[in-house]
């Protein structure tokens, strides 16, 4: 059975303030609440996957009437929960596959908490969780295909490499550990339980080698943004040097417990959008 409508309004008040809000409110009408409704298709899809509260089996019945509500809206039928797409869909061609791909790397977490994932694996999450939201938000922006999925895949994996660094003591308690086993053997850590490992002075080098990572990701999406490739830049422009303060203060931080969760206070986000909106 199909889920009522989502609580916009709700959705709308948490993210105000935050880095994603201002780069949707430089955005042109129909390019904002298309972004919004994909914001809020991602947040829904990950509370079911984060609810603790739920057993497994119901958190996967959960996802599945999403995937149900998708084929619908696609198919033009009653879309449920999902109706809330059709005007985004619509006007700017967002795929099915993409919606879907985000499906799957929520699954992924329902299906059983991961915890030291190889990089094979974890590459797979990124591309699901943050390359798929990337290609959907670069048909928003306008970009031609080769680009935008090519920068979909470098700030994604960018993005959500920096989440997971910033995130680790929160995914800890929830029993997840996303660092990938290569680097923590790499620093000596031979567990996969996430209290363990977060509490080991070691994490730190594992941490900093994902960081490595992240940040050759966003090069790569800074040499294509620099490239000017056609489409409205300014949010992807935004989203990166957002996230690319972020992780360079964890790399002055470290990750060495106790860690402080890296933060970006209103006054230095406020300069970060004043630069990137005088880049050409």
């Amino acid at each position: 059975m199909s889920m009522a409508a989502p609580d916009t309004a709700a959705l709308a008040q948490q993210v105000s303030g935050s880095s994603f809000y201002t780069a949707m409110r430089l955005m042109p009408k129909a390019e904002r609440e298309a972004m919004f409704a994909i914001y809020v298709f991602c947040r829904l899809v990950d509370d079911i996957a984060d609810d603790g509260t739920r057993p497994r089996p119901e958190r996967a019945t959960a996802l599945a009437g999403w995937r149900r509500d998708l084929a619908a809206l696609y198919d033009g039928g009653a879309a449920g929960q999902a109706a809330f797409l059709a005007g985004p869909v619509k006007r700017f061609g967002l795929a099915l596959a993409d919606f879907l791909a985000v499906v799957d790397g929520m699954e992924m977490d329902v299906a059983a908490d991961i915890r030291a994932p190889d990089l094979a694996t974890l590459d797979l999450y990124c591309s699901r969780v943050a390359g798929a939201v990337g290609r959907l938000s670069v048909r928003v922006f306008g970009m031609d295909e080769a680009p935008g999925h090519a920068l979909a895949a470098s700030l994604g994996h960018a993005l959500q490499l920096t989440n997971i660094l910033r995130d680790l003591d929160e995914d800890a308690a929830m029993g997840r550990l996303y660092l990938p086993r290569e680097r923590l053997r790499e620093a000596g850590i031979e567990s996969d339980d996430p209290a363990t490992v977060v509490a080991d002075r070691r994490v730190d080098a594992a941490c900093r080698r994902l960081a490595d990572d992240a940040a050759r990701h966003f090069a790569e999406a800074e040499a294509l943004l620099r490239s000017r490739p056609r489409g409205r830049l300014l949010a992807p422009r935004l989203m990166a040097a957002v996230y690319r303060a972020l992780l360079d203060d964890m790399r002055t931080m470290g990750w060495a417990p106790p860690r402080r969760r890296a933060r970006i206070g209103k006054p230095r986000l406020l300069a970060i959008v004043a630069r990137c909106c005088l880049l050409p």
